[in-house]
């Protein structure tokens, strides 16, 4: 994590945390997607899955980061700002076109 270009209150996330959102599993619910606060390591699902984990541990603790725990998917999300964070020299895959992804778009 260390050529993440991010905020300066955020640090890598301890490498501990589960791959598993536990707020899904504790409501017996599932998971699209899952997301890593880069301040603290908690995990919690992206918006598209119906519990908005990720994002809800964002709007509690203020840690603005978190980054995509998918195979796929090679950014992170700065909540505050709305933007995608790529790794520093370009060689990184694009993010999703046209949305973010823990975020409702506005009606």
């Amino acid at each position: 994590m260390d050529d993440w270009r991010l905020m300066e209150d955020c640090r890598p996330a301890p490498a501990a945390s589960p791959a598993t959102c536990t707020d899904c599993l504790a409501r017996g619910t599932t998971w699209v997607r899952l997301r890593q606060c880069v301040t603290c390591g908690h995990v919690g699902c992206c918006d598209t899955s119906t519990g908005r984990h990720a994002h809800g541990h964002h709007v509690e603790s203020g840690h603005p980061v978190a980054v995509s725990l998918a195979a796929d998917e090679d950014w992170a999300w700065c909540f505050p700002d709305e933007v995608f964070l790529v790794r520093a020299g370009g060689d990184a895959a694009d993010p999703p076109a046209g949305r973010g992804p823990h975020r409702r778009e506005a009606p």
